[in-house]
């Protein structure tokens, strides 16, 4: 007789699927049935501002997947999928589309959060702990549509990323083998908790080379300092990190700019694409973290940043008058 994956309680479903990448879920009290784990996550749609800055990268509408994390219908998202929006939907496995307010967007960690406004009628996904995970455990990833977006991976590893917008985690987590969806998919653990957030698809898990290629899922732990801002004020309280609008590479031990952004700081300092940065308050930047650590330790947004910029030969030093990332972009939305 088959075995009828909907009726499954969560530890059991999480066990077959970690036996499947060569792990064993712990006990735990059953909670949910494994239609209800399918069910928390759900498919993101949005729709961008016209005027949006960052149509040209990201398009005018996106998709995805996103995650209810309350009974009142709270979905958390990576964050691209929203910013600058002016409206969302929100649907359900079983095919139910919800209109959704814009709720948040930190840029800090990527997160962002919709709010339902009509009830989804599923059981939310309750918040793990991220730090307690290693590499090689097993967990499993649940994207939008059903039991069929439900893949088994390993934590391949918990390390520093540095992406070239200004983007920094300490704790991102690395899983293998790839998951195509990967974009506000559900990483969820051996508990059948939500642990991390899918944000990109990467060549190197290890990021020395060394590695297999899978997924970046921005870790849970960074969601509960900041949720109730996002909830209540759109934004974290934090005070904002001074924001240049450069994208920037590792090439040959140097960072090369390879980007920048229309309107933005960086821009309007004159700072062009094939620069280099060769130091920054007076240091040389060792990686691309190393240069954002020491561009936030100057001070919040606002602050005037020096940089030194080589071209073609030439080496000057610019004062770059930072600003708040968010003030950049064209939020009119909820928040």
């Amino acid at each position: 007789m088959p075995v009828r994956l909907h009726a499954l309680r969560i530890p059991v479903l999480v066990a077959i699927l970690l036996a499947l990448a060569g792990g064993f879920a712990r006990a735990q009290e059953p909670a949910l049935t494994a239609e209800a784990l399918v069910s928390s996550v759900v498919r993101v749609k949005t729709f961008i501002n016209p005027d949006a800055r960052t149509i040209e990268n990201l398009g005018r509408e996106r998709e995805g997947s996103g995650v209810v994390i309350d009974g009142d219908g709270l979905v958390l998202t990576i964050g691209y999928l929203m910013v600058e929006a002016h409206a969302a939907e929100v649907t359900t496995h079983d095919g139910r589309a919800v209109p959704a307010n814009i709720v948040g967007y930190d840029h800090e960690t990527g997160f962002g959060l919709l709010q339902a406004i009509a009830p989804l009628k599923v059981t939310p996904l309750r918040l793990g702990r991220s730090a307690a995970l290693r590499a090689g455990d097993a967990a499993i990833i649940v994207g939008a549509g059903g039991l069929d977006r439900v893949a088994p991976v390993r934590i391949a590893a918990t390390r520093e990323f540095a992406g070239s917008w200004e983007y920094l985690i300490d704790a991102a987590l690395f899983t293998t083998p790839p998951y195509p969806d990967w974009s506000g998919a559900a990483l969820v653990g051996r508990e059948g908790t939500l642990v991390g957030i899918g944000s990109l698809i990467v060549r190197d898990t290890m990021g020395d080379g060394s590695g297999p290629p899978g997924n970046m899922f921005v870790p849970i732990d960074l969601l509960p300092p900041i949720l109730a801002d996002l909830i209540a004020d759109g934004r974290s309280a934090t005070p904002a990190r001074p924001w240049l609008g450069v994208n920037a590479e590792e090439i040959g031990g140097r960072l090369v700019v390879a980007r920048v952004t229309s309107r933005s700081p960086a821009e309007k300092a004159g700072i062009a694409r094939g620069d280099v940065i060769a130091r920054v308050a007076g240091a040389e930047p060792r990686n691309l973290a190393d240069f954002y650590r020491r561009l936030w330790a100057i001070g919040p947004a606002g602050v005037s940043v020096p940089l030194d910029i080589e071209r073609g030969g030439d080496r000057r030093t610019l004062a770059v008058p930072s600003m708040n990332r968010l003030d950049h972009l064209k939020l009119k939305s909820t928040f």
